[in-house]
């Protein structure tokens, strides 16, 4: 199968991490991108970049959890590019928890912008591709979502969720031009990891965009980044919930 190519996409969460990156090679390959994001400082420096080198970028300051505010700005943004071939969720949010911390606020942020603000984006990109009968839906998961694990409750949740609904909007859009691909990245070398100890087959965040960009573009529903998480998660979901417990993983 060919790779498909892009000329308009959405990139939420792109200022900085695995957006940003996927926002710069997406640009260098010829789309106009529109960049999604919070912190406003931060998607000017990307905007710019790719200015720099002749590409195209859009900005569009946007908390993800302004969640009422997301069917006018997407209308906006697609007008503005004149069109969408592509959109890609990869906002979230990791805060740090202590062993035995439980805090409803880090909880609910990660709630609110791994999972609804994915829902409010994507609902409305599913709405346009099925009218159009065109385009690609792009979801970062996470291999956190493969299991339930003791570090982190809330975030494998989260990306759990966000799993369950891709998989909901591509059985939807089934027999349509429509697709819809799941990305499950191991830990990649952004803000959210560092300082994190022994993170198993780190990949740089530019490695993760190539990947990332070539799964958009190809055949694949559901990609690991890399490719070897999904035999190492196959063989983790095997494991037995009570001999999991015991694991400190």
């Amino acid at each position: 199968m060919a790779k498909k190519r892009f000329a308009r996409a959405i990139i939420v969460g792109a200022s900085d991490g695995i957006g940003a990156a996927t926002a710069r090679l997406l640009a260098a390959q010829g789309c106009a991108v529109a960049l999604v994001a919070r912190r406003e400082a931060e998607l000017e420096t990307v905007a710019g970049d790719i200015r720099a080198t002749g590409g195209t970028a859009l900005t569009y300051p946007h908390d993800v959890s302004d969640f009422d505010a997301v069917p006018a700005l997407f209308q906006t943004v697609c007008r503005d590019l004149g069109g969408l071939d592509l959109i890609v969720y990869a906002a979230g949010a990791m805060p740090r928890l202590a062993p035995n911390e439980y805090d409803f606020a880090k909880d609910r942020a990660m709630i609110c912008v791994n999972l609804l603000g994915a829902v409010a984006w994507l609902n409305e990109a599913a709405a346009r591709f099925a009218a159009t009968n065109a385009g690609t839906i792009v979801g970062i998961g996470s291999v956190a979502g493969d299991r339930g694990r003791r570090a982190a409750p809330v975030y494998g949740a989260t990306k759990a969720a966000l799993e369950t609904y891709l998989e909901s909007l591509r059985n939807r859009a089934g027999g349509t031009a429509v697709r819809v691909v799941t990305i499950k990245p191991g830990p990649i070398d952004t803000a959210m990891t560092k300082g994190m100890d022994k993170l198993p087959l780190l990949l740089p965040v530019s490695e993760a965009a190539r990947q990332i960009v070539k799964a958009a573009g190809g055949g694949a529903e559901v990609v690991y980044v890399p490719g070897a998480w999904a035999i190492i998660m196959a063989v983790i979901r095997a494991v037995p919930s009570a001999l999991f417990r015991k694991l400190n993983i």
